[in-house]
């Protein structure tokens, strides 16, 4: 529309201009007769300048910045914003929110510095790692599936070893909690006879310990979970960066399998049916479905062979 305008106040026939734009002509004349308004932003409600009291009377700023000084004054002093929006409101009457109080007591300059918050277990982020047998990296994640029926979601938390790509447990239901994750992988350790030492002091490295890697999700960064992982020596947690899907990407891409060739071929009739398809599926996955990656074997077949010795050993780096 603008560069048909300028070619027409250049001298070009109308008619053709706006035939080559595709403008109409009633819609373009009445653009140039009826030009927008441009509205300049308020740039949002402006500030009263006052707060009210309990007796309908206006308080102004200055007064209850007068008022906030008056209550940090002295040993008793009351700094957080939080309560000295109690306070106003308790000594004073005000009716005020807290978000009124934290600006005055920013433009007073009166904040307390913001405590730092310590988690009680420091995060371990994900490293680059190489890989060459089972049971040394473990990705774990959940995701989620859908009932008709009810018209309601369940969980699936599964846990797959990155070099064999067992599914080594899964857990599904219909709520997810670290409790029920930390049971599923208790039972996965227990199936894999992977031996827990009974003192740090039998491990010879780091390397010689079961590594899981999750992603942040609110079950792995619970104390439960932390606790867990903490109270089993063989067990290390770390947690991938934000936004860093490759770095879990192969119980990620064991999901995408799922959704394709579980999920969609499946209309859930209800609970029960589902956690029967998905438990099905798990199954041929681990024991029939085959791999390119490990040599067209299940890795059923791939982790026995490997534990025979009957393939050659491979090192992953991820």
């Amino acid at each position: 529309m603008a560069f048909a305008h300028e070619w027409i106040q250049a001298g070009f026939p109308a008619k053709r201009v706006l035939k080559i734009a595709s403008v109409g002509r009633s819609t373009y004349y009445y653009r140039v007769s009826n030009p927008p308004v441009k509205r300049e932003s308020t740039g949002g409600r402006p500030i009263p300048g006052f707060s009210m009291n309990t007796k309908g009377k206006r308080v102004k700023d200055n007064v209850i910045k007068q008022y906030l000084m008056e209550l940090i004054d002295g040993e008793t002093a009351v700094y957080g914003y939080r309560k000295l929006t109690r306070a106003l409101r308790k000594i004073y009457n005000l009716i005020i929110n807290k978000k009124k109080v934290y600006r005055l007591c920013k433009e007073l300059d009166i904040l307390m510095p913001q405590r730092e918050k310590k988690p009680k277990y420091p995060r371990k982020l994900a490293r680059n790692r190489s890989v060459n047998g089972p049971n040394q990296l473990w990705q774990l994640d959940i995701k989620y599936g859908y009932v008709l029926s009810s018209r309601r979601y369940f969980f699936l938390a599964s846990a797959i070893d990155v070099y064999d790509r067992t599914i080594v447990g899964h857990y599904r239901g219909t709520v997810c909690e670290a409790k029920h994750i930390t049971k599923m992988l208790q039972k996965a350790i227990m199936k894999r006879n992977i031996h827990i030492p009974e003192s740090e002091d039998q491990i010879a490295d780091n390397s010689t310990k079961l590594i899981i890697r999750t992603d942040n999700g609110p079950q792995f960064c619970s104390h439960h979970f932390q606790d867990f992982c903490k109270g089993q020596i063989v067990i290390e947690h770390e947690r991938i960066p934000p936004k860093s899907p490759n770095m879990n990407a192969y119980i990620e891409s064991f999901h995408s399998v799922l959704e394709r060739e579980c999920y969609q071929r499946n209309e859930f009739i209800n609970f029960e049916h589902a956690y029967k398809k998905v438990d099905d599926y798990i199954q041929f996955y681990n024991e029939e479905r085959y791999h390119g990656s490990l040599m067209d074997y299940s890795p059923k077949e791939y982790f026995e062979k490997y534990m025979d010795n009957q393939v050659k050993p491979i090192t992953l780096t991820m």
